[in-house]
């Protein structure tokens, strides 16, 4: 990998992120249209911890008090009741089926997960979802026929159910093209939880999968053949432009509509499955560099 491609990537992972249309689908398909070799799901993992050391330092406020909080849960029944305390069990339940499945899944997630024709789908699909949930809470937000305007749940009132059902939709996300944040942002949305809420918990339930997810990459590059200047360049790219979108995306989200996200998904997945149709792309991933 050059430092360009690692500068274009980099550059990708962090503008993506924490948008709802999937940063693993945008490297594996600035990879293809480029002509580069697919940097796999390692530099993907490693390149997260740049983007979510930014969600550390965002919202290190919040992350410091439920830590704080949950740790004085655990030695003091005065702090059982606690909202942020409860917010770090609620965090330890939602990520439990992404560790389940992310070790489960492993070799798909490595292989056919990749598949261009699939990142087509989930692209369209997911928009959709991300659609209908999307005016669903616009509804909702104006006063529509089964809620009253403006009282949609906030994290005030998120449940281990709640939390473990943001978890699953969190864990689709392994599958390039579903996107972390616009699958667990849709489940809030569905499950009637304000933007602010859904997109709040989505980030924070992503820390300790995406660090985890990141520590493990590490551990198996380190005993490969990775090429660490182009991969941490990248890992830096990705920490500075993602702290500058997701303080935008928090402010957008309080005002704006997800259907332009819906429409670039759907848009996106059209054409990439003409491309791939047409034999522009090839659907399998070139071997990566490692």
């Amino acid at each position: 990998m050059s430092w360009f491609e690692s500068f274009i990537l980099g550059l990708v992972q962090g503008l993506t992120e924490f948008l709802p249309i999937s940063s693993s689908a945008h490297l594996r398909l600035t990879a293809a249209f480029a002509g580069w070799n697919d940097p796999g799901p390692a530099f993907t993992a490693i390149t997260q911890i740049g983007t979510e050391l930014a969600v550390l330092i965002y919202f290190r406020k919040d992350i410091v008090n439920i830590v704080s909080a949950w740790f004085r849960s655990l030695f003091s029944k005065e702090w059982r009741g606690n909202h942020d305390a409860q917010m770090g069990w609620l965090v330890i339940v939602g990520s439990l089926p992404i560790g389940v499945l992310g070790l489960t899944l492993q070799d798909a997630i490595e292989g056919p997960f990749r598949d261009l024709r699939l990142i087509a789908t989930t692209l369209v699909v997911m928009g959709l979802v991300l659609g209908f949930a999307d005016r669903r809470a616009a509804r909702d937000e104006t006063g529509g026929r089964h809620r009253v305007a403006n009282q949609r749940k906030t994290l005030q009132e998120l449940s281990i159910r709640d939390g473990l059902i943001f978890g699953v939709c969190q864990a689709m996300a392994l599958v390039p093209g579903v996107s972390r944040s616009g699958a667990t942002i849709s489940g809030g949305l569905l499950m009637g939880y304000t933007r602010e809420a859904a997109a709040r918990y989505s980030f924070l339930l992503a820390v300790p999968a995406v660090l985890a997810s990141g520590a493990f990459e590490l551990k198996d590059a380190s005993e490969g053949h990775t090429e660490w200047g182009p991969t941490i360049f990248a890992t830096v790219i990705a920490f500075i432009v993602g702290y500058v979108v997701i303080a935008w995306f928090m402010k957008f989200i309080s005002s704006k509509s997800f259907m332009p996200f819906v429409i670039y998904r759907i848009l996106l997945g059209i054409a990439l499955f003409a491309l791939v149709g047409f034999g522009v792309l090839s659907a399998h991933a070139a071997e990566s560099a490692g």
